[in-house]
């Protein structure tokens, strides 16, 4: 796995509302419930998700960064789809009409309003991905 490319959605958990300071986009308040994450991962998806997974001290350089290194805040699913980047905004943009964006998160490089959705429930979301073409990531423990 470590050679795919492509796109990806991370499922993500956030257990009660939170507070978190996302580097240059400031201080954004987010509720308590499920929220979708669009990425590229154009160099090796594995490395890309192992990274996101761990929540030992890193360097934080994306929004997202900020946001999974919360004690309340999980991964709770993945999914892939094997695309060129541009890909990853025309998803973004998908998904924003399920779910409410969080304006400015992980959207610097482009001119989308956002790439990371609150969502009403991980149903919505994994029928959105899978109409889309994305598949679940399996990843091993090691």
């Amino acid at each position: 796995m470590a050679t795919l490319k492509g796109i990806y959605i991370l499922a993500v958990l956030v257990s009660r509302d939170e507070t978190v300071k996302v580097g240059s986009l400031g201080t954004v308040t987010f509720a308590k419930g499920l929220y979708a994450y669009v990425g590229s991962a154009q160099n090796g998806l594995e490395k890309r998700l192992r990274r996101h997974l761990r929540k030992a001290l890193k360097r934080k350089f994306w929004h997202i960064d900020y946001f999974l290194a919360v004690n309340s805040v999980n991964v709770v699913k993945v999914f892939f789809k094997e695309a060129e980047k541009p890909e990853e905004c025309a998803t973004a943009h998908v998904l924003a009409q399920f779910g409410l964006p969080v304006m400015g998160f992980g959207c610097s490089d482009c001119n989308c309003k956002s790439h990371l959705f609150h969502f009403s429930s991980i149903d919505l979301l994994e029928t959105t991905c899978l109409k889309l073409g994305f598949a679940p990531v399996y990843l091993s423990c090691q």
